[in-house]
């Protein structure tokens, strides 16, 4: 038995464990001791954050990389292989999504073992049985019944949750960290360093290359306020397009079919104590996020960092966005798909004259998603799970 006297904490994340979501563990490293799973086939940057980090294989692993593999491994039932030795001496286990099978199977496990089980919810649309998936009905069906506490990231994903089934009393929403203070000490730096001597004005549109994140819309935008649909034409104006996915190629091609030529740059994820450089460096970020059958925006990181730094962000008004936008103070909202209107409001707002990188408008609202303050919540959560 060990003589460490932290309780156990180990996190679960399926195929998706990364840095930004790990962060406000770190702060807690004092009091509980935690343990990461990083299975074989892990789609995210993980590397760089103080917690253990331990190697798992899943049935995926073993097979080719791909969508096919993923869909393979959904039909032959993925899932940690030996979990139970990893999790046997937990305190709380902490896994994330209520149809996921990696929150599955440790609620299969929570009597067994006697850990405490936590989930961390993103996801703000109700699915209930009608729209999932077969196997993860039962999924849903075990995780609803097992789980001791449900921290849905918003107000949203605490409804959709409600609306799943999940006790209110079981339910509490705790908000993701972000490292507020070094995004806004990038934005420090910038502005010691003096005003950029470059005509141009950049707009930052960062995320994973896929068309639910909408950067052809904002190619669009861009096309549109250089060719002056929506007022004088703006050849001043470039974008940077930070992210990699199966759209690159496409949105590559469009750009040169839209001759935006070198007012367009792409590249691809960058090492996340990258990105405040990035942010103080644009005039705004854009976040052209658009809904899909299966999916809406579920919170946006990147709104939380870029107004850490300053930037103005003006972002579509999907999924959890609005209210994010909202609790941090600020923010310009725009239709989904609309990307005449993006222009017209990046035109009429970030991009009307140039940004000076002023401070954030509400450095108290953007502290309640600060590491900080993420981590007490989570040791709140955890205190009561334990008591």
């Amino acid at each position: 038995m060990s003589a460490d006297p932290r309780p156990s904490v180990v996190l679960l994340r399926g195929h998706h464990a990364n840095v930004w979501d790990l962060r406000p563990w770190e702060l807690l490293m004092d009091r509980y001791d935690v343990t990461v799973l990083v299975t074989g086939s892990n789609l995210h940057e993980v590397g760089g954050t103080a917690l253990r980090e331990v190697k798992v294989r899943t049935p995926r692993d073993a097979l080719p990389a791909g969508r096919a593999a993923g869909a393979a491994a959904y039909l032959l039932g993925e899932r940690y292989l030996g979990l139970r030795r990893h999790v046997r001496d937990a305190a709380i286990v902490h896994a994330a999504e209520l149809g996921t099978w990696h929150s599955a199977q440790a609620a299969r496990l929570r009597d067994n073992l006697d850990f405490r089980l936590a989930v961390t919810v993103w996801e703000t649309i109700p699915w209930r049985d009608t729209y999932r998936w077969p196997r993860e009905r039962a999924y849903r069906r075990s995780v609803l019944a097992a789980a001791d506490l449900f921290l849905p990231t918003t107000e949203r994903a605490r409804a959709a949750l409600l609306l799943e089934g999940a006790a209110p009393d079981r339910t509490r929403v705790c908000a993701p960290g972000v490292d507020v203070e070094d995004f806004a000490a990038a934005a420090s730096r910038a502005r010691t360093a003096g005003p950029s001597s470059s005509p141009r004005q950049r707009i930052l549109s960062a995320g994973r290359l896929v068309w639910e994140k909408g950067h052809q819309d904002v190619l669009r935008a861009l096309a549109a306020l250089r060719g002056g649909l929506v007022g004088p034409a703006r050849e001043d104006v470039e974008l940077l397009i930070v992210g990699s996915g199966p759209d690159g190629r496409k949105l590559r091609a469009y750009a040169r079919e839209l001759g935006l030529g070198e007012a367009v740059t792409f590249r691809s994820t960058v090492p996340h104590a990258e990105m405040p450089a990035l942010y103080a460096g644009a005039s705004c970020l854009v976040l052209a996020s658009l809904p899909t059958r299966a999916w809406e925006e579920q919170f946006g990181m990147v709104l939380v960092e870029a107004m850490s730094c300053g930037t103005p962000v003006v972002a579509c008004s999907t999924g959890a966005i609005p209210e994010v936008l909202a609790d941090c103070g600020g923010g310009t909202l725009v239709g989904p798909g609309d990307w005449i209107g993006l222009a017209r409001a990046l035109a009429e707002g970030p991009l009307a004259a140039r940004s000076t990188g002023s401070a954030p408008a509400d450095a108290a609202r953007l502290e309640h998603f600060s590491t900080t303050a993420a981590a007490e919540r989570l040791a709140t959560a955890y205190a009561s799970l334990l008591s």
